[in-house]
């Protein structure tokens, strides 16, 4: 029998993030500071900074590592697994477009190319004007109102082509 010491965890020492501003930097640590006696506090505080920033910059990080004495790699693997966390900063307008088989029965496919083409850009992009950026989804809970998208966390349904039209022109008006 072998005799290992325990395994020691080190704490990270991370420093101020030049990138962060006063202001995003006590987003991350008050999210931490809230919520890091959870079990598994991780994915609430990336939800919790995402919701106070609009996204989870990088520099967010290693703040996020420190507090919960993780490493950046864990941290960060937690960040770039999960397609819900966004890398950058979105558009005034966040519209996801569902691609669930439901939706793709009744039209979802054409939609999306009418969608990406009418827009400029593909999954993840934002406008050149930046108005907005395109996310896809894998169900809204709206299957038996399909194709469904949600634009600004407000659920549509039965959307056509030209009904889509009119969605991204209401929200490019009221920016």
């Amino acid at each position: 029998m072998s005799s290992k010491p325990p395994r020691r965890v080190v704490p990270i020492k991370a420093e101020r993030p030049i990138a962060l501003d006063a202001a995003a930097e006590q987003a991350v640590l008050g999210a931490c500071a809230g919520l890091k006696s959870l079990p598994g506090a991780l994915l609430p505080i990336l939800h919790a900074v995402q919701d106070a920033l609009g996204y989870v910059p990088k520099d967010a990080v290693p703040l996020i590592a420190r507090e919960l004495n993780l490493s950046l790699a864990e941290v960060h693997g937690v960040v770039s697994f999960y397609h819900v966390f966004r890398h950058a900063r979105p558009g005034r307008h966040v519209l996801q477009l569902c691609r669930a088989e439901a939706c793709q029965a009744l039209g979802a496919v054409p939609l999306e190319a009418h969608v990406k083409r009418s827009l400029g850009i593909d999954f993840h992009g934002t406008t050149a004007d930046g108005a907005i950026t395109l996310e896809a989804v894998y169900c809204l809970g709206n299957c038996a109102l399909g194709p469904s998208l949600m634009l600004d966390d407000r659920l549509q349904g039965r959307v056509t082509a030209s009904r889509f039209e009119e969605l991204v022109a209401k929200a490019r008006e009221s920016a």
